[in-house]
């Protein structure tokens, strides 16, 4: 006995599942630059050559490289937003 999978091919839906999936990267590179922006960039002239930061206000310990992975998940998701965003405009 086999089954047969039966997949609807539904243009608006898969441009609803796009357009979400781009709102989403969206939103996380939204973020990610902002933790950037507040991990990093706030703090980019007070690193020593170990490539760390301390604030005494607050005691916390800021790492150079923090910058370079909050960049990267920046990037990264604005790049699959676009993706998304190209696939859910596209016609088919």
């Amino acid at each position: 006995m086999t089954f047969k999978t039966v997949q609807p091919d539904n243009d608006a839906t898969r441009k609803a599942v796009h357009t979400v999936l781009a709102i989403a990267t969206g939103a996380g590179a939204l973020l990610s630059t902002l933790a950037w922006h507040g991990r990093y960039w706030l703090w980019r002239d007070c690193f020593n050559e170990l490539g760390r930061c301390y604030d005494a206000e607050s005691g916390e310990v800021f790492l150079e490289q923090a910058g370079l992975l909050w960049g990267m998940f920046a990037v990264g998701c604005l790049l699959l937003s676009l993706v998304f965003a190209r696939l859910a405009s596209s016609r088919r």
